[in-house]
């Protein structure tokens, strides 16, 4: 529900809702209309933030989108500015969650048009055709992005691009620290956009070659090269000849037609500022949606971010099995930032709440509608691969890079990364910057791909068209911002001792 008056803008998420969302910064004392009910702010209240709609006593609940944000730490009158001075989150540690999967019915709405893709041998369709470098462990990581840099001079324009991604890890790690680092870069070789990988060790590292190989799965390992830094007497000739190798097999492959049901979309981001749960959330939600009716796989990650917004993201486990392992995931989580000492509610950012975000719920509330309203159809670990239709919830944290580096180790060909503050980062696969503003979008044209902000002017219905038109030129061969710009990197989550 929005309002307009003397220039400024107020929102109202739902009806249930006792605050409203400043579109425009409100001037004190200068009233706003808000269902026929003159509002008069009560202090100057920035963009983004919130104005309470009613009168609230200490300890009631603060409610947006229908649900509640968190609690009034004192007494709120109605036009006050409602922020971390005076509410709080109401998130404490692990909680029992209660199956109610029976009422769950999946939307309605019209499936996607086909795209322009790179069939692989195993049958999937990749957003891109092109040779990834990675680095068992860190020691080599410059080896193979100076490779990645000479080779894609040397080769321009016969693939999509040769990219070296480097790290950190690999060595000094142990147990499930080290599994996970491996894990992780299994996968992203068996990713379909890398047509060639050349797997570069240094050779006495944790991290050791044959081991991370023998957990590729066998669709991919064909396409495997192998090289160990301390072997060869010229580690840079011996990594550039894989790379001319794997061109020679993969420059004359050709775009062809694909169908809906072969986009695998990873989701990424989404609470930065309090426009996000308006604008660009609600866009991603409604294009999961037509790409789950049609048969496609979407990736939802970041499990911080889902604390507080979760009971409506278990109502759509497709079977007890999957409710079940949602539900372990998420206290499995809640646990490991209470193990390290750390409450699990602290996640808004400086730049979140300098947005207008209060509180983890508020944050979280906006953060999942990335996902629509598609079945919640299995839950894998991290470092695992994404294999059905529906939303897949993956087990990563809520750093950008690292979480966007499991989504393309999952096998999302595509990430859509919704942010209302900016960033230029890309990550392996096609990175789709969605803003939650148009001024971002304005300010940033170098970063931003698509303007989600046209929703406050022109609805969401009336962009929801050329946006899922915008996203499937992408997978078919358009460049992202990231991607025009060489801003591609990958992060692997550290969890252990280092040695």
């Amino acid at each position: 529900m929005k309002s307009e008056s003397h220039g400024a803008q107020v929102w109202k998420c739902h009806p249930a809702d006792n605050v409203a969302i400043a579109l425009d910064p409100l001037v004190r004392g200068q009233p706003v209309v808000l269902e026929s009910d003159a509002l008069a702010p009560l202090a100057e209240i920035p963009s983004g933030h919130k104005i309470a709609l009613v009168d609230l006593a200490a300890g009631d609940a603060v409610r947006r989108y229908g649900e509640q944000i968190g609690l009034a730490t004192c007494a709120i009158r109605k036009g006050d500015h409602v922020h971390s001075h005076n509410l709080a989150t109401a998130l404490s540690g692990e909680r029992e969650y209660i199956a109610d999967c029976t009422s769950y019915e999946a939307p309605s709405t019209s499936p996607l048009a086909g795209w322009r893709g790179y069939k692989r041998a195993d049958g999937r369709f990749a957003t891109r055709n092109e040779i990834w470098l990675l680095p068992t462990v860190g020691c080599v990581a410059p080896l193979v992005e100076m490779a990645a840099r000479e080779a894609q001079t040397r080769h321009a324009g016969k693939v999509d691009a040769i990219v070296g991604f480097g790290h950190p890890h690999g060595c000094s790690q142990l147990g499930e620290d080290l599994a996970g680092t491996r894990a992780a870069l299994a996968a992203l070789c068996d990713n379909p956009n890398a047509g060639g990988v050349v797997l570069v060790g240094l050779g006495c590292e944790s991290n050791q070659l044959d081991d991370l190989v023998a957990l590729v799965p066998e669709r991919s390992r064909s396409k495997l090269r192998i090289m160990r830094a301390q072997e060869p007497g010229d580690e840079m000739e011996r990594a550039l000849a894989l790379v001319d190798g794997l061109v020679d097999e993969l420059a004359g492959l050709e775009r062809e037609d694909a169908p809906a049901s072969a986009l695998a979309v990873g989701l990424k981001c989404g609470g930065s500022d309090a426009l996000s749960g308006l604008t660009a959330n609600p866009l991603l939600g409604r294009f999961s949606d037509r790409v789950a009716a049609s048969g496609g796989s979407l990736v939802l990650t970041e499990i911080p971010e889902i604390f507080g917004a979760e009971d409506a993201l278990l109502a759509r486990a497709t079977s007890p099995e999957v409710f079940d392992a949602a539900s372990g995931l998420l206290n499995r989580f809640k646990r490991y930032f209470l193990d390290q000492g750390q409450p699990v509610s602290e996640n808004p950012s400086p730049g979140n709440i300098a947005g207008g975000i209060t509180t983890l719920e508020e944050k979280s509330l906006g953060a999942v509608q990335k996902a629509g309203k598609a079945p919640l159809a299995d839950v894998i670990d991290y470092g695992g691969v994404a294999s059905k239709p529906g939303v897949t919830l993956l087990e990563a944290p809520g750093n950008d890079a690292g979480s966007s580096t499991a989504l393309a180790a999952a096998g999302a060909t595509m990430i859509l990364f919704t942010t209302g503050r900016g960033t230029p980062l890309g990550f392996p696969v096609p990175t789709v910057k969605v803003a939650s503003n148009s001024a971002l979008a304005g300010a940033k044209a170098n970063w931003i791909d698509f303007d989600a902000g046209r929703a406050l002017s022109e609805g969401a219905d009336a962009i929801s068209d050329a946006f899922a038109d915008y996203l499937l030129a992408v997978a078919s061969g358009e460049q992202t911002a990231a991607e025009c710009a060489n801003q591609r990197v990958i992060a692997l989550w550290k969890r252990g001792v280092t040695l």
